[in-house]
């Protein structure tokens, strides 16, 4: 059957765009490109996909929530990623996070301790056509040491500081975006760079983000 709905959708996803990402300062085209063309509406209950749009977060079930679409593109952004990059996503969530990295990237891997989570983004990026990102239930803040290192990994929960087994599975030029803080109130979101056995560190913003939870986080 037809979704009727799928040009206005399509209509309030380039407005999106335009006011939220590219208005707010985002530039990578690329990064701009997959907001453009991931349907965010397939990502949230089916209640809200009319507020799929709008510029903030929405609950996903499990007390989790899919991040406002800025936040998506600002650490898709800053990760800095590649065609040929292969990328470490922890915290799957509704799986939105992941269509978006594996459509600027070579591979994703992506983790979510929510196993109801965790299937229900796995039928939706199967069945989108995101063959590329590869689905693991599990305590995120331990990584996914058989798949590393990686290029790029971008963490969506907020830690009280960055989980040591990130840091090693990174490859050497290799990006890791996370928001760190010791509230769960007050986080700031950083870009931590390998070079060989030093890591150089960039803020990026205060943003408020789920608990990081696990053996490395709270």
């Amino acid at each position: 059957m037809r979704d009727r709905s799928a040009p206005r959708q399509a209509q309030r996803r380039a407005r999106m765009v335009e006011v939220q990402i590219a208005g707010r300062g985002i530039v990578d085209e690329r990064v701009l490109a997959a907001l453009r063309s991931v349907p965010r509406e397939r990502f949230v209950p089916a209640r809200l996909a009319g507020q799929a749009y709008a510029d903030r977060p929405l609950p996903i079930g499990a007390e989790q929530t899919i991040s406002q679409p800025f936040v998506v593109a600002m650490m898709t952004a800053a990760a800095e990623l590649t065609d040929a990059d292969r990328v470490l996503e922890v915290g799957t969530g509704s799986g939105y996070g992941s269509a978006v990295l594996a459509s600027v990237s070579a591979e994703v891997w992506t983790i979510e301790r929510h196993h109801g989570l965790a299937d229900a983004a796995e039928l939706r990026l199967r069945g989108l056509g995101f063959d590329n990102v590869h689905g693991l239930r599990g305590d995120g803040t331990l990584g996914w040491p058989e798949a590393a290192p990686y290029d790029a990994i971008v963490v969506t929960a907020g830690g009280p500081s960055v989980p040591e087994a990130l840091r090693s599975q990174l490859a050497d030029g290799g990006r890791l975006v996370v928001p760190v803080g010791a509230d769960l109130s007050n986080q700031q979101l950083i870009r931590v760079r390998r070079q060989g056995a030093e890591f150089r560190v960039d803020e990026l913003g205060l943003v408020r983000f789920v608990p990081l939870v696990g053996d490395q986080g709270w």
